[in-house]
């Protein structure tokens, strides 16, 4: 199954035309960093705020811009 993945495909040809290969392109990073990134970040920052609660000691990021 793996394998199906990683091999090259062959390029389409299309009257002639040869069609470029799919590539990843900026709109896709930008979705990839919202499904992955903003989650991660929304998770960690609540860590941050349990622990500053709980032990009193600031250890996020918003303690430098205090």
């Amino acid at each position: 199954m793996l394998k199906k993945f990683l091999e090259k495909r062959r390029g389409q040809v299309v009257m002639g035309y040869k069609l470029r290969e799919p590539r990843p392109t900026w709109l896709a990073g930008f979705w990839a960093a919202m499904y992955f990134g903003l989650p991660f970040f929304l998770i960690t920052v609540l860590i941050d705020i349990a622990i500053e609660w709980f032990s009193g000691n600031c250890y996020g990021l918003w303690c430098y811009f205090q």
